[in-house]
């Protein structure tokens, strides 16, 4: 089976997305970012769900959706990225490490995909290419620019 979990902050506000780019733009583009987790797993959902709340969110200060939509609505495009298979992915393994210590999780995790999301929010034209340039790298990320939800 498997579940998708995106976590937003909740008291962090969106910023401006010039501080993302190495170039700022005209406009008054914002940004707000989160995780997205994709996890494939048998067992309990239950365990997993919990597993999840433990490890991943902290409850007073971060939000989490589940299911595959988007957290986060207004948004003229986002971009999701995150570690090609292979790649040195730090966060990930602290995960996996966590849940290999745990005597009996009541599922088993059979793959974990970590992704970063930033919804971008105003601006007049589509600016994500600037953005895939400056934020990924094609030697370790793969990405892929979601359209807008107005």
């Amino acid at each position: 089976m498997r579940e998708i979990y995106e976590i937003s902050d909740r008291f962090i506000e969106a910023g401006d997305a010039n501080g993302l780019l190495y170039e700022p733009l005209a406009g008054g583009l914002t940004y707000r970012r989160t995780r997205r987790y994709e996890l494939d797993y048998e067992g309990d959902q239950a365990s997993m769900e919990a597993f999840v709340k433990k490890t991943l969110l902290d409850e007073i200060s971060q939000e989490l959706h589940a299911g595959e939509d988007a957290a986060l609505e207004g948004y003229s495009f986002a971009l999701e990225y995150g570690m090609k298979p292979g790649a040195l992915d730090l966060e990930k393994e602290a995960i996996l490490s966590y849940y290999r210590g745990i005597p009996s999780p009541g599922f088993e995790l059979k793959d974990l995909r970590i992704r970063q999301r930033i919804y971008l929010f105003g601006g007049k034209g589509d600016e994500s290419g600037r953005f895939v340039r400056d934020l990924c790298n094609a030697a370790i990320h793969q990405w892929n620019v979601l359209p807008g939800h107005v």
